[in-house]
């Protein structure tokens, strides 16, 4: 689980106001820190296909508000890819 620290240090490096919290780009971020570590979790624990199984369900979900995201607002889009450090 994401600590408090660095979900928030998430949100402040890509949010669009101070109190923005749901915008793409805010929800993209956090995937992506959940998603680093239930990968690390995942490669300790090589039978634990329901943690899998949730990785491949994140996955899916941050590539549907990234596929959202280049659809409206292309310049925010490669922002967030390049920030992120996601390949695209």
């Amino acid at each position: 689980m994401i600590s408090k620290d660095k979900k928030a240090e998430t949100i402040k490096k890509l949010a669009r106001s101070e109190k923005d919290v749901g915008s793409p780009e805010v929800q993209v971020a956090i995937l992506t820190e959940r998603i680093k570590e239930v990968t690390e979790h995942v490669k300790a624990n090589k039978h634990d296909y329901m943690a899998r199984r949730g990785l491949m369900q994140m996955v899916g979900r941050r590539k549907r508000l990234l596929k959202y995201l280049e659809k409206t607002d292309f310049e925010k889009y490669k922002a967030t890819v390049a920030e992120l450090g996601l390949r695209k």
